[in-house]
């Protein structure tokens, strides 16, 4: 039996070690050529170093628990180029509490139009610092009342099947959801981010459709104990939807109707709007937000809504680039109202795809960004 080389432990090709968790080394020139050979032989606990370059037609179900897949050296780019893991994903993804670090999803398209980058079907999955783009799905995870996903420092992009029900990000009714210091951009017709979870935390990240024909910039289609805080959000010229937020719109089917949308920084690039669409029922507080472009703050009478304040493009840095970083001139310093502690908006994004902790310089100012 051929001897593999983990660690610096003797293992078996069958994936039989000694003790303990391992770290299993991927690369073509190592004995494990493909991401889908250590899918083979990991174990529980074990992490797998996956040298950066394409992996071309090469998909994986992963069934083991608590393991760590990384990118080494860079991002590790696997592309389905046609595969498919189970029909469903480059990625199939059913043991729990995974951590994906620093790795490439490309191509995913499966008969049934939800080919995703990764089909999540076990309990927890932290995604850092990796890349999902030209999927039909970026993730897919279906409904786990128990799991929590979290997502940081990620990119998600011109994902879609161009059907209305395929998105750049979506998460089933599961425990929690966090997006912090990601970049959502160009969805083709369907969302950027979607989302059933009891509670989202989505904080820190730019969403924008640029030229694409992207739905709701954020679609929170069953409510949820939610915070969305700190972002940019950019709803292009060719959006087929002109709501940028939608929370409640297939009925408020989760325990909590509690929203608070804080000091982010909305701009319509359409001709009308609405900057945050809700369900009759909610509960939401909208404060601290900036508003570029036409439309209506929300559809429904009555919202607490505090600190809210309409401005013109000659604030920011660069807004044809999407830098809403606030100049000297700016009507919005120092015009923002306390949040609790809780809501706040903690995180603010840095391009690309990183996040810092929003300083407290005086008194709070509006939007998605505190002036320096």
């Amino acid at each position: 039996m051929a001897v593999l080389t983990v660690s610096g432990l003797p293992t078996t090709a069958a994936g039989q070690a000694d003790d303990g968790p391992r770290t299993l080394r991927v690369g073509p020139d190592r004995s494990l050529t493909t991401p889908s050979a250590a899918a083979a032989v990991a174990r529980d606990g074990d992490t797998v170093l996956i040298d950066a370059g394409p992996y071309v037609g090469d998909v994986a179900t992963w069934t083991q628990d608590d393991l760590t897949l990384r990118g080494d050296g860079g991002r590790a780019h696997v592309q389905a180029d046609g595969q498919s893991a189970q029909g469903k994903a480059i990625w199939v993804i059913a043991g729990d509490r995974t951590t994906v670090d620093r790795i490439e999803f490309s191509g995913s398209t499966v008969p049934d139009q939800n080919g995703a980058g990764i089909r999540q079907e076990g309990t927890g999955l932290t995604v850092t610092r990796s890349w999902f783009h030209h999927n039909q799905n970026g993730i897919l995870a279906g409904a786990d009342a128990a799991s929590d996903i979290v997502i940081r420092r990620s990119r998600f992009f011109r994902s879609g099947a161009g059907d209305g029900y395929t998105h750049n990000l979506y998460i089933g009714a599961v425990r929690s959801l966090t997006v912090t210091g990601s970049y959502l951009w160009g969805a083709d017709v369907g969302h950027e981010l979607k989302s059933r979870a009891a509670r989202n935390t989505i904080v820190g990240n730019r969403i924008t459709d640029a030229d694409a024909t992207a739905s709701y910039s954020i679609d929170l289609p069953d409510g949820g104990r939610s915070l969305i805080a700190g972002n940019v959000i950019v709803q292009g010229p060719n959006s087929e939807n002109s709501t940028l937020v939608s929370y409640g719109a297939e009925g408020l089917a989760q325990a909590s109707r509690e929203l608070w949308v804080v000091n982010n920084t909305f701009v319509n690039r359409r001709t009308t709007g609405t900057f945050v669409g809700l369900a009759e029922g909610s509960r939401a507080r909208l404060r601290n937000n900036l508003l570029v472009g036409p439309g209506d703050l929300t559809n429904l009478v009555g919202v607490e809504a505090r600190a809210n304040r309409r401005v013109g493009l000659s604030g920011f840095v660069n807004p044809a680039a999407d830098d809403f970083r606030l100049l000297d001139s700016s009507p919005a310093i120092d015009r923002g109202v306390l949040v609790p502690q809780r809501w706040r908006a903690r995180w603010e994004y840095v391009h690309p795809t990183k996040q810092e902790r929003r300083p407290v310089v005086g008194r709070l100012d509006i939007g998605a960004y505190e002036q320096r």
